[in-house]
Order: structure tokens, then C-alpha cells, then sequence
């Protein structure tokens, strides 16, 4: 999990581009956030748990 989790893997992270740049936000929160930050409160895309469960079975 921990080469995983980041915002920019979560389900409610968001990026909008305006006029004046681009703004990257937790849809959840309302908090604009940075990809590379973490919170407890990450759930992860589909695509980020196949590629974990691919990952876990490969140690396995």
C-alpha cells in the first residue's frame, strides 16, 4: 500500500483547470490537496487495487 497511497490515487481526488491555472482538490474534503500528499482517508481507484493485489500476489 504504501507505494500507492497518495491523493492522486484517490477516488476523491480532482483536478480542475481554470482560467488562472490549475486547481488540485479533494472532492470529499472541499480541500485543495497536492498528488503527493497522504491522509488516512484515501480510498483507493480500481485500477490502484488490481495493481496492488498484483503487487501482493507477486510476494506471495
Amino acid at each position: 500500500m504504501k507505494d500507492f497511497h497518495c491523493c492522486a490515487t484517490c477516488i476523491h481526488y480532482r483536478v480542475e483547470k481554470t482560467s488562472s491555472g490549475t486547481k488540485r482538490y479533494c472532492e470529499r474534503l472541499g480541500y485543495e490537496t497536492n498528488p503527493k500528499w497522504q491522509f488516512n482517508c484515501w480510498t483507493p481507484t480500481e485500477t490502484v487495487k488490481k495493481l496492488m493485489d498484483k503487487q501482493q500476489s507477486k510476494r506471495d
